[in-house]
């Protein structure tokens, strides 16, 4: 779980806490891709962000290969973290404007030590021809690249230590129809190639139903609803999932002009007192692999 305390007054006492995430568990596995689905403020990046130790947990364990994340002082972390990457939502803001692309892919290697000046250079020539661009876009300043370009070097530099989880968040909302579906399609052909695990953080449910495995539904920092892609697609069965997935648009003509019958109550807060605990949760298996979460408070 992870929270953040809220201080007020002249002493800066912990008035709240917002439960960003709490008691989230899931597994993923080699070449797998688990979407994680939910409106803006619902914990999807701090989940994503908590497993890095981006930000820290306040509690539980993050397992990786075996090892605890949460337990690992500063230089096993900086180790570990060679096979977690993570492809932030803005390309721009995430690369440095005064660094070439080829800079940008070679910091990394260089920085783990994992490779010569010239033996780097041939490394982020590969990565760029893995990414679908040319060896000689090395060269170029960030400002120099279309959107879906920059996004594609950050894909690269993700590659740089040869990860075996990346961690997606909103990684294609920010892309025009066209060019999302195409650095979708590579990031899929990737998984193919490398055995990498994705976890898919998105609001985008067509984006979600092409690339994902399973589908993991967040509301109000917990997992409500978790199942294959198809079980959660086509038969939700939380009252929030099936809102969620009532709200998406569709592709099928035939079903654009249902009644969709979407609420548009806003979501209740994350804040809570300090000492609040909240009630221990049950989930039910409705099928194979498809756990929902039972009401009750």
């Amino acid at each position: 779980m992870t929270r953040f305390p809220v201080r007020s007054g002249i002493f800066g006492r912990i008035s709240a806490r917002v439960h960003a995430v709490e008691n989230v568990s899931f597994s993923l596995r080699a070449g797998e891709t688990l979407a994680l689905v939910g409106e803006s403020g619902c914990g999807k990046s701090t989940t994503g962000r908590s497993i890095l130790r981006l930000v820290e947990p306040s509690e539980g364990r993050v397992l990786f290969e075996g090892q605890d994340v949460r337990a690992l002082d500063a230089e096993s972390l900086r180790k570990i973290r060679q096979r977690m990457q993570m492809i932030f939502q803005d390309p721009f803001a995430s690369l440095n404007p005064r660094k070439t692309a080829g800079e940008a892919i070679a910091e990394p290697i260089v920085v783990h030590g994992l490779a010569r000046p010239r033996e780097a250079r041939e490394r982020v020539a590969d990565l760029l021809r893995k990414v679908d661009l040319t060896p000689d876009m090395a060269e170029r300043l960030p400002h120099e690249f279309s959107g879906g370009q920059r996004q594609r070097i950050a894909i690269a530099r993700a590659l740089a230590l040869s990860p075996k989880l990346i961690v997606a968040d909103e990684a294609v909302s920010a892309l025009d129809v066209s060019v999302k579906a195409r650095v979708v399609n590579l990031l899929m052909r990737l998984q193919a190639e490398l055995g990498l695990a994705f976890l898919f953080i998105s609001h985008d449910i067509a984006v979600v139903e092409r690339v994902s495995h399973r589908i993991a539904v967040m509301y109000l920092g917990e997992i409500v609803e978790i199942g294959p892609r198809a079980a959660i697609i086509e038969s939700p069965r939380h009252p929030y999932t099936r809102k969620l997935m009532a709200a998406a648009p569709s592709p099928d003509p035939a079903r654009r002009s249902l009644r969709r019958g979407v609420s548009t109550d806003e979501a209740p807060s994350s804040l809570r007192p300090p000492n609040y605990a909240p009630p221990p949760r049950r989930y039910r298996e409705v099928a194979q692999g498809h756990l929902v979460q039972e009401s009750g408070d």
